[in-house]
């Protein structure tokens, strides 16, 4: 599978979703140890993967950032997606979905950072926000290892839940 990548670090590759990613797509929101966090439900139907899918990549078209596709660079292989989205003024959202099997392996420290870099240096963004699902604590251990600091609960529709919220400011 020939991929380009605009971004990389020493183990992953950040592509960009593409509309024939239905497969990959599935491969990561198809799996409901991923999507438990994300949905009030818990999982994805096939129609919630298409959408997720066109919305990442409507986002990548008019604001030039999505949870981008990154793989692991010496198998080829979807480890998840790592990107960003519009959140207010000059920054932005920081996110991270990651396959199962790629978890507790350094992969979502190492992506977020090469995110945050992309973010501050290529995008010349102010801060970074963040947020996951309150029982989400390995998320809540990557968010505290890349320097992010808690400023309160925020209300996130898709869950029906106030997520803990992180933000990450330039020279702060």
């Amino acid at each position: 599978m020939g991929r380009d990548f605009f971004l990389t670090t020493e183990r992953i590759g950040f592509s960009e979703w593409q509309e024939n990613d239905m497969e990959l797509a599935k491969l990561l929101w198809g799996e409901p140890a991923v999507t438990r966090f994300i949905c009030a439900s818990g999982k994805f139907s096939e129609d919630d993967i298409a959408n997720r899918l066109k919305k990442e990549i409507d986002s990548n078209f008019k604001f030039h950032v999505q949870y981008w596709p990154v793989f692991e660079r010496s198998s080829m292989e979807l480890i998840g997606c790592c990107g960003l989205r519009p959140y207010k003024s000059r920054k932005y959202e920081l996110g991270f979905h990651l396959r199962s099997k790629f978890w507790r392996q350094g992969y979502a420290v190492e992506a977020a950072t090469a995110v945050m870099g992309y973010a501050f240096t290529v995008l010349k963004a102010e801060g970074l926000f963040a947020g996951h699902n309150p029982p989400n604590i390995a998320s809540q251990k990557v968010l505290g290892k890349i320097g992010f600091h808690y400023v309160g609960d925020e209300f996130y529709e898709p869950t029906g839940l106030y997520h803990p919220s992180y933000e990450l400011i330039l020279n702060s």
